[in-house]
């Protein structure tokens, strides 16, 4: 009780103003008062006289409210200025960051690692989430279940060990009562509480023995003259080993009040008005510390707002360079080739196919290089079209290109263009590399394949046609991108699932000729804000129609105390002559451990579960000579079942196939599980798709029930961007533009008013050349400067 009471008295005392009563206090109830000494006659006495004398102070308070002992009646913390400070030429904010003060050489090593190199990324550096210290919980009023903040002092901390495992407890307590928290393996957090502090707490409270307790949370002590991390909304900021809340929140907090002069508004006052949008500083330090949740809502509608519009400011001005730069090479339509070639395919093209090659082709006759996008899911017939391109490309005397990520899916790409031309032509011969084929009308193509395992004679071989001008078509990898290979006349390059290729490599590719047309296709559907985020810079084409009779694949999920039924599901598969894939759980530390992942895997099902069977392995860190070979056999159906990784994602074809089994599905993307079943359904046989799942959350089963049900590519895409963010198609971020620190590709509002805002400015001034457009002329050119430096 003495302990209770030194407490409760220590933390309260402060909050006594008037003199009197505080000589009152201390005549009653001293330093050296010893509650333990007293008779139980003297307790009751001394209690009635201290109940008597906090009432007294309770009624010279304002309203009667009692602050003597309120949770909340601690200081309260200064309100971030809201009005811009002055200039100061003296600062530049893109100064090393260990000119902050309180960061030093080592401090700088953890804060790179969250690549955080200057004083404008410090301030940049925004939090993913706030904690509302403004609204406190009495411990009286702490509900189970529920995410509650309370604040009050110490009692005691010590180590326990629950389970075995060393970990730390405080006793909290208020004037309403006290309560546990338990942070469980975390021992030297012991080192962080004394007796007597002042702590805030902030989490999620579950019942244990019949009492409340705090499992894990939040905590900040209270202490200073400024409450940064308390009585307020507080920054919550990602993290790295070595670097904890407080201090990356004291040394933002720090750069926020001394460097923030320097933010200068950039935007145009028309837009901002027309937009409605926060001014920038203010947006800046209400991103940080907002007032309340409309505060920090504007803060970040008006951040994400700049970061999409300069991105599409970029990729506008991009595609602008790229058509006005030099002219095209104008390619007139060649309505008897087009029709030759399509009234002798062996099946008729779907709407979708004869809208995209129209629009193609039509930009192919202009002066105007194409730059064009073309989406289609697998099996939609884009190569038919990029034939029929590429047709128009030659009878106007020019070169075509073909660049895939992979070898595995340019030596697809080279079997299907081989196979369709030789329905179509009288006559077939082989140069060596190249493959020479005479159509029926007389028209007579040469084509040819470049990858990195090309043998050194026939590259040599195929760079002299190419420089010569008698080698038509080209499929190839990034070997197509070399210094030594040059083309007579490149007038068409096609780039095939091209988010796997950065902007230099595309570039690259485009710059082996003269102002070539450009066409870039992807099998993954992507939505039509992502696609304008992504892809400003090009016109979209969108085959949104399967050919008729392509088959609906099975899907269904299981949890994994179902994985043996599965098995034994593929086992029966297998004896009725057909091959199945195992897809292995995603790890995204890295390639090598993903490797590691998948070769325990393969090795426990050759050896246990499908021993009679023969079983391939398939990942990243396999030489390409490898990852061939292992296709190969199983497109052979030397092999019953491929254990895999992402790589199969894309380039192998095997109509035998007719089970995809994917373990912890709950941890792929729908766009990206969908393009794994596309893996099978590829011949005539009825195919499956099975989705083992081990983490069986209410999120993860609403996704794998929208893939069990639909089957659109471009339905799930859009579901994917609502429930997992954009970073799904692509696995990293699209390389070639700036980071998106604040704004969310999901966002479609402030991307489409971004995007009107771009072409309003480019609109009115091209060059961004005006007064009014000079500041956002320089960030914009500091953001794409900055990007392409470390990109």
């Amino acid at each position: 009780m003495d302990k209770f009471l030194k407490i409760w008295r220590s933390g309260n005392i402060s909050e006594i103003v008037d003199k009197k009563q505080l000589v009152k206090l201390n005549s009653l109830w001293g330093n050296t008062f010893d509650y333990s000494k007293l008779s139980p006659e003297e307790r009751k006495n001394w209690a009635r006289t201290i109940v008597a004398f906090i009432k007294e102070c309770e009624a010279s308070k304002e309203n009667n409210k009692s602050e003597l002992s309120s949770p909340s009646a601690v200081r309260k913390p200064v309100p971030v200025k809201r009005n811009p400070p002055v200039y100061n030429k003296n600062i530049n904010l893109d100064a090393d960051i260990t000119l902050v003060k309180g960061i030093s050489d080592a401090s700088k090593v953890k804060f790179n690692r969250l690549n955080v190199y200057t004083i404008r990324d410090l301030i940049y550096y925004f939090p993913f989430r706030y904690l509302d210290y403004s609204k406190l919980s009495t411990v009286s009023s702490i509900q189970e279940g529920f995410d509650q903040t309370i604040m009050g002092s110490i009692w005691e901390s010590r180590l326990t060990t629950p389970g075995g495992k060393k970990s730390t407890e405080i006793i909290v307590g208020d004037n309403t009562g006290n309560i546990r928290a338990v942070w469980f393996n975390n021992p030297w957090l012991m080192k962080q509480f004394n007796t007597g502090d002042k702590v805030v707490l902030s989490g999620r409270v579950k019942i244990f023995n019949g009492q409340p307790v705090f499992e894990s949370p939040e905590w900040e002590l209270v202490e200073g003259e400024e409450l940064i991390h308390a009585g307020r909304i507080v920054p919550v900021y990602p993290l790295t080993k070595g670097l904890n809340q407080r201090t990356v929140r004291k040394l933002i907090k720090y750069a926020l009040d001394t460097y923030t002069c320097n933010i200068q508004e950039f935007l145009p006052e028309y837009i901002l008005n027309k937009y409605d949008l926060m001014g920038l500083y203010d947006a800046v330090m209400s991103s940080h510390y907002p007032k309340d949740e409309e505060d920090a809502a504007a803060a970040r509608r008006r951040l994400a707002f700049d970061e999409l519009l300069i991105l599409q400011i970029g990729v506008l001005n991009r595609k602008r360079d790229w058509q006005t730069d030099q002219p095209g090479i104008p390619m007139p339509r060649s309505n008897e080739v087009e029709k030759m070639f399509i009234s002798s395919l062996p099946y008729s093209l779907t709407n979708a196919q004869n809208r995209v090659i129209n629009e193609i082709l039509s930009d192919m006759e202009r002066k105007i290089p194409m730059s064009r996008l073309l989406q289609g899911e697998v099996g939609s017939g884009k190569t038919v079209v990029a034939i029929a391109s590429m047709l128009n490309a030659i009878v106007n005397n020019t070169q075509c290109a073909l660049m895939a990520p992979t070898e595995i899916l340019a030596e697809q790409h080279m079997t299907t263009i081989k196979n369709i031309l030789s329905s179509q032509c009288k006559n077939i011969t082989e140069d060596g590399p190249i493959n020479r084929f005479e159509m029926k009308n007389g028209m007579k193509i040469s084509v040819a394949s470049l990858t990195g395992s090309t043998p050194a004679n026939s590259k040599k071989i195929i760079k002299t046609a190419l420089k010569d001008g008698t080698l038509d078509i080209t499929v190839g990898t990034h070997a197509l991108i070399q210094k030594d290979v040059e083309f007579k006349k490149l007038g068409l390059s096609i780039i095939d699932e091209q988010h796997r290729f950065g902007v230099e490599q595309r570039s690259a590719l485009r710059q082996k000729g003269y102002n070539p047309h450009m066409l870039v296709m992807t099998a993954t559907p992507i939505p039509r804000t992502l696609a304008l985020t992504l892809f400003g810079d090009l016109d979209i084409s969108i085959i949104d129609e399967m050919p008729p009779g392509r088959q609906i694949i099975k899907t269904k999920w299981f949890g994994a105390k179902d994985r043996f039924r599965c098995y034994n599901f593929i086992k029966k598969e297998i004896n009725d002559g057909h091959q199945a894939y195992i897809i292995c759980p995603l790890v995204e530390e890295s390639e090598s451990i993903q490797a590691k992942a998948a070769t325990e895997e393969f090795e426990y099902l050759s050896n246990t579960v499908f021993k009679e069977f023969k079983l391939g392995l398939l990942h990243g860190k396999l030489a390409n000579k490898d990852k061939d070979s292992v296709m190969k056999q199983f497109k052979d159906h030397e092999l019953d079942i491929l254990v895999s990784t992402s790589v199969v994602e894309v380039g192998i074809d095997v109509p035998n196939a007719t089970v995809m089994l994917i373990e912890s599905a709950d941890r792929f993307g729908l766009s990206q599980l969908h393009q794994f079943r596309g893996r099978v359904g590829r011949g005539k046989d009825q195919s499956y798709c099975i989705l083992v799942a081990d983490n069986q959350s209410d999120i993860a089963r609403q996704r794998l029930e929208i893939i069990e049900k639909n089957h659109n590519g471009f339905v799930l895409a859009d579901e994917d961007l609502k429930l997992r963010g954009p970073g799904e198609f692509f696995g990293t971020r699209q390389s070639g533009l700036p980071d998106l620190k604040m704004a969310k590709l999901s966002d479609a509002g402030i991307l489409e008013q971004a995007r009107e805002a771009a072409n309003l400015i480019l609109k009115k001034d091209t060059d961004l050349k005006n007064d009014e457009n000079k500041m956002l002329l320089a960030e914009a050119k500091r953001v794409w400067d900055t990007h392409t430096e470390s990109s």
